[in-house]
C-alpha cells in the first residue's frame, strides 16, 4: 500500500557519517547514564512487598505518599491501579522486618487518616527471585539477539546481520539510557517492551535489506553504485515505513496516555523504541552495511551454467 511515492531518490548514504555520529553520541550518553545513575529496578527485580489497597472515594495519592514516607521504610512507590479508588504501594525489603509487619505498619498509618481503606492484596518478592529475574531477562535479550543475527546471516549476508544487530543494540541501549536518566521504574513489562522493540526494529531492517537485494538483482541498476542502490531501496520503502510506524505509534501513544500505570512502562519503552527503530533501521544499519563492504556479488548467488556437450 502506498499513499504517496517519492519520485527522486533521497541520498541517505551521503549523510551516513553524520547520522552514525549522532547515534554514537546518543549511545555514549545512554551508557554514561546507565553507568552513573543506573536503572530504577522495580520490586520484581529487587525484591520487596507490594500492597493493593482500596478506598471508598478517590484516593489522594499525595497524602498516601506522605503517610508512607513518614514511616521511613525506604524508597516507596505509590500509584493508582486500574481506578482512582485502587492504589498500589511498593515497599523495598527492610532487614529485620517481615512482609506482614510492613503491611501492618502501612495499613495502621493509612487507617489513621481514613478508616474506610481496605487491604485487598499483599505480595512478597524475595531478593533471590529478583536476581533470578534479572538473569533470565538478560538471557532472553542475548538469545533474541543471537537468533536475529543467525536469521539475517542465513537470509541475507553476514554484513547485514552485523549491521542489523548493531542497530538493534543501539535501540535497546537508548531505551535503557532514557529509563536511567529519568529514573523511570524498570519492571517486567518494560523488559517485555524491549523484547518487542527488538522484533519490531529487525522487521524494518529486513524490509529495507530485502529491497536492497531485489535492487541488486535488477538489470536496470547495473550501472548504479552500491550507495545509490541502497538509497533507492530506502526511498522506495519510505511510504510503507511512514504508514506502518505512524499507525503503530498512534496505538502505543494511546496506551501511554489512557493505559494507566500498569501499561505505562511498557508503552513508554515501545514509544522510544519505535522512534529510534525507524532511525536506526534507515540511518544506522544501512550505512554500517555499506561501510562493511557489501557488494552486488554478496547478494547474488552465482548460477552455475551447464556445459553444453560437444557433438
Amino acid at each position: 500500500m502506498e499513499l504517496f511515492r517519492i519520485k527522486r531518490d533521497i541520498p541517505f548514504m551521503s549523510y551516513g557519517r553524520l547520522t552514525t555520529a549522532i547515534s554514537l553520541v546518543t549511545f555514549i550518553l545512554a551508557v554514561f547514564f546507565l553507568a552513573t545513575r543506573g536503572l530504577n529496578f522495580s520490586v520484581e527485580f529487587t525484591g520487596g512487598t507490594v500492597l493493593e489497597v482500596q478506598y471508598q472515594q478517590s484516593a489522594n495519592l499525595d497524602q498516601i505518599r506522605d503517610k508512607v514516607d513518614s514511616l521511613k521504610l525506604g524508597e516507596s512507590t505509590v500509584q493508582n491501579l486500574g481506578s482512582s479508588r485502587d492504589v498500589m504501594i511498593r515497599l523495598p525489603n527492610k532487614p529485620g522486618t517481615s512482609s506482614a509487619q510492613l503491611s501492618d505498619k502501612v495499613m495502621g498509618s493509612l487507617k489513621a487518616a481514613d478508616a474506610t481503606v481496605q487491604l485487598r492484596k499483599v505480595d512478597f518478592v524475595g531478593p533471590s527471585v529478583g536476581a533470578e529475574l534479572v538473569s533470565s531477562g538478560l538471557t532472553a535479550i542475548i538469545l533474541v539477539c543471537l537468533g536475529i543475527m543467525l536469521y539475517l546471516a542465513i537470509r541475507f549476508e553476514w554484513r547485514f546481520a552485523v549491521a542489523a544487530i548493531i542497530a538493534n543494540m543501539h535501540d535497546v541501549v537508548i531505551i535503557l539510557g532514557c529509563f536511567a536518566f529519568f529514573r523511570w521504574e524498570f519492571s517486567l513489562t518494560v523488559l517485555a517492551g524491549i523484547l518487542a522493540v527488538l522484533g519490531y526494529s529487525v522487521n524494518e531492517s529486513v524490509v529495507v535489506f530485502d529491497r536492497i537485494r531485489e535492487n541488486f538483482r535488477k538489470t536496470g541498476t547495473r550501472h548504479m553504485a552500491v550507495n545509490e542502490v541502497i538509497d533507492n531501496a530506502i526511498t522506495s520503502t519510505m511510504s510503507r515505513t511512514i504508514i506502518t510506524h505512524f499507525s503503530t505509534e498512534m496505538m502505543v501513544v494511546s496506551m501511554l496516555v489512557f493505559g494507566g500505570p500498569a501499561l505505562h512502562g511498557f508503552a513508554m519503552a515501545l514509544t522510544i523504541g519505535i522512534v529510534f527503530g525507524i532511525y536506526s533501521s534507515v540511518l544506522v544499519a544501512s550505512p554500517i552495511a555499506l561501510w562493511l563492504g557489501v557488494k552486488r556479488e554478496h547478494m547474488i548467488k552465482p548460477v552455475k551454467q551447464k556445459e553444453e556437450a560437444v557433438v
